[in-house]
């Protein structure tokens, strides 16, 4: 199903699609049901985030679009001409978060209007390179990553914009623990996956090497792509060129394997329970039902 045309519209429904293949089954992890296909024929899918009724938002960086999955099952252009845009994630105002590649910005986009708030666009006066993928804080803050200069960036409630890591091998995936208080950084271009306990919003200390990507066999080590956590602060860390996702206790164990039919670049959960792990592979977007529940900022309660 061709989604290339201006202005196209279609419909799957989760209940209806056929199963990819059995995952593997990690305890108290999941999968629980077959893996599903509920988008594909696009050309680089990237950057899920779900707002706060179940709605999945999910990028087409080379097709220049943002699309909406429904609870419905409605695929729908939610943004066209995004100038590239690539990773995501909703504020728990309803605002869509986006790291704008070719636009070099983080802009944040309206979701009924389609407004677009340009949020930074420049570190002292220098343009971004291509910042890549985001996460936000409770504090009203945004960390981002920035590949080809090698830095990670965090924008704060003030909009002030300070560059907190550098020299880092094409800082790729990254994401906050539940609480907070732990931001991890998925390398692509090195396969160590980093942890930085934060000292305050935008600071964090010593890096530690949480733990390393498996590697396919008589490969190079290669690094990784996007990541998402469950409410359990469980790590799903992207691992393209082995085509699966790479599943990671908060202690750096590794628990499991979720084998996917492309190779992945993102995943995030949704859902009306919030334990539907959705994964952008290439030319698709798949669904699995999963027993963890996805931590998820847009509904998350404040930390005690």
């Amino acid at each position: 199903m061709s989604i290339s045309a201006p202005f196209v519209f279609f419909v799957l429904t989760l209940s209806g699609l056929s199963s990819i293949q059995e995952a593997e089954t990690i305890p108290a992890v999941g999968p629980v049901g077959p893996m599903r296909q509920v988008v594909t024929d696009l050309i680089f899918t990237e950057g899920p985030a779900t707002d706060a009724n179940g709605n999945l938002y999910f990028t087409d960086v080379r097709g220049n679009t943002i699309y909406r999955l429904d609870q419905n099952g409605t695929v729908s252009p939610f943004l066209e001409n995004s100038q590239g845009c690539n990773g995501l994630m909703i504020a728990r105002d309803g605002r869509l978060i986006a790291c704008q590649g070719a636009g070099k910005r983080i802009i944040a986009i309206h979701p009924e209007s389609k407004e677009i708030d340009v949020i930074a666009d420049a570190f002292e006066g220098q343009p971004f390179d291509r910042p890549n993928d985001l996460v936000l804080d409770r504090q009203g803050g945004i960390y981002f990553t920035d590949p080809g200069v090698g830095a990670v960036y965090y924008i704060d409630a003030n909009r002030s914009v300070h560059r907190i890591l550098t020299d880092l091998p094409r800082p790729n995936g990254i994401l906050l623990s539940p609480d907070g208080r732990t931001l991890y950084v998925l390398p692509s271009g090195a396969p160590d996956v980093l942890s930085y306990v934060l000292k305050a919003p935008g600071e964090p200390g010593e890096a530690v090497v949480l733990c390393q990507l498996e590697q396919a066999p008589g490969t190079d080590p290669r690094g990784g792509d996007g990541l998402t956590v469950d409410d359990r602060g469980i790590l799903f860390l992207t691992q393209p060129s082995l085509g699966a996702i790479q599943v990671v206790a908060p202690s750096g164990n590794t628990l499991g394997f979720i084998k996917v039919p492309e190779n992945p670049s993102n995943c995030a959960f949704g859902g009306p329970d919030s334990n539907t792990l959705y994964i952008t592979a290439r030319t698709s977007v798949y669904a699995v039902t999963m027993e963890a529940k996805g931590f998820i900022l847009a509904i998350a309660d404040d930390p005690e």
